[in-house]
């Protein structure tokens, strides 16, 4: 069978349906506010919409109840729920936060906003949480906060990663931005640190177009974040906060309109996430029959599948992942709407995030190396468990989710069989 990259025919001629599971719900939802005429309640001052308006309180709260949190604090985005997480735990110049390499740049880069830095910790080449015996090591006496990643939704080795967080006194912050609902011994990520933080971007599981929210079960954490949300210098004194650290506040919040879309996504959630294990699976059980490629699967932890990674092993395949995945892509048509960007597989997942210019030249802010230290290093080798997976083994699809049909997926697992099953031809 001739491979559609050396001119046979597709396996498919026609697009893939973009994710948008908005309809007529929060249409409604959104028309109702909207005719209301409040789109926002919050106030930068002490007063009792210093909270937010009702869309917010109810958001927040089904927002708790979905997830067993005490406290759910709604923010704009995941990155500004990230910013704020930090600035409540307290760090400052000289505090060092642990990161990882593997994450959208904000999971890194965000303890510069308080001049704090950024460590990097190595990555376990299976789960792709923490390096355990790494994580050890880069600790030290100004070590304040582990940010974990729960990246592509696959909940990380948290038992360990909190025991160690436990002997060194340190908070510990999940960036679950692509993991919602996902758990960990049956427990919900988001929960098992001290804050979580959750993104309701628009390509996410719930989405309200940008958002995010921050959940802790600490009453101290969730006055700070809410503080810092919500122009905390303006609050302090009419509150009587007696602790002002990093009650420099910001304009965090979320709008009446978004909360009134997020309320209706967050019954959607379990049904999106059966459809994308589902179609885990069908990939997963297909595709272990090939030596050359390598799926993840736990008894742990269930995986909310923002988008399924596997590993390539191009010396047992005699091609590189690149060609591979060239050929696969070949096979298949992009996604309606986004066609430009072209069949939404990927190798290698982002570059290592000190590969990027702000670490690379310690520079930030107008002050050179302001937050940087001159002992922390950001070379190339650094990860190497990390740079190994990007440079060789990593690749990733976005074809797990809804609206996505079984008919969809079966034509994704032909083009992946197709190629690998004629792997000679692209030798």
């Amino acid at each position: 069978m001739k491979l559609a990259i050396n001119g046979g025919a597709k396996v498919r001629n026609t697009l893939f349906p973009r994710y948008n599971n908005i309809d007529q719900i929060e249409i409604d939802a959104v028309t109702k506010v909207m005719q209301e005429g409040v789109l926002s309640q919050f106030i930068g001052a002490w007063c009792n919409d210093f909270y937010g308006g009702k869309k917010i309180l109810e958001f927040e709260e089904k927002w708790s109840k979905k997830f067993n949190a005490k406290h759910s604090i709604s923010v704009n985005s995941n990155t500004s729920g990230i910013i704020t997480a930090l600035g409540a735990c307290g760090i400052g110049l000289g505090d060092e936060v642990i990161v990882t390499p593997f994450s959208m740049s904000i999971s890194a880069t965000a303890p510069l906003f308080y001049n704090a830095t950024p460590v990097f910790c190595d990555l376990d080449m299976n789960t792709y949480s923490y390096d355990l015996e790494m994580l050890e090591r880069v600790i030290t006496k100004d070590t304040k906060v582990i940010i974990v990643v729960h990246i592509s939704g696959c909940p990380s080795n948290m038992d360990e990663i909190m025991a160690i967080a436990k002997k060194h006194n340190l908070y510990v912050i999940e960036d679950c931005a692509q993991a919602p609902g996902a758990t960990y011994k049956g427990k919900p990520v988001g929960t098992l640190g001290d804050i979580g933080i959750f993104s309701l971007n628009y390509h996410k599981h719930i989405h309200t177009g940008e958002g995010g929210m921050c959940t802790t079960n600490n009453d101290t954490l969730a006055n700070k974040m809410q503080l810092i949300r919500n122009h905390a210098e303006s609050v302090v004194d009419a509150k009587g906060e007696t602790d002002l650290i990093n009650m420099l506040g910001f304009n965090f919040r979320l709008t009446e309109i978004q909360a009134a879309i997020g309320v209706e996504q967050l019954d959607k959630l379990d049904m999106e996430l059966e459809i994308r294990q589902q179609y885990a699976k069908m990939y997963n059980d297909t595709l272990t029959k090939y030596d050359f490629i390598e799926t993840t699967t736990y008894d742990d932890r269930t995986h909310s599948y923002y988008v399924q990674l596997f590993r390539f092993y191009e010396e047992k395949a005699g091609i590189s992942r690149e060609r591979f995945i060239e050929a696969v892509k070949a096979e298949l048509m992009p996604v309606e709407g986004r066609e430009k960007e072209g069949v939404p597989i990927g190798f290698g997942g982002v570059k290592p995030l000190y590969y990027h210019p702000i670490f690379q030249k310690k520079w930030a802010y107008k002050e050179q190396g302001f937050g940087f230290k001159e002992t922390i290093n950001y070379n190339k080798g650094l990860c190497p468990h990390y740079e190994e997976l990007h440079h060789k083994r990593l690749f990733s699809h976005d074809f797990t989710r809804s609206p996505l049909t079984v008919s969809d997926v079966k034509d994704v697992i032909a083009a992946y069989c197709k190629v690998a099953d004629n792997l000679d031809e692209l030798k």
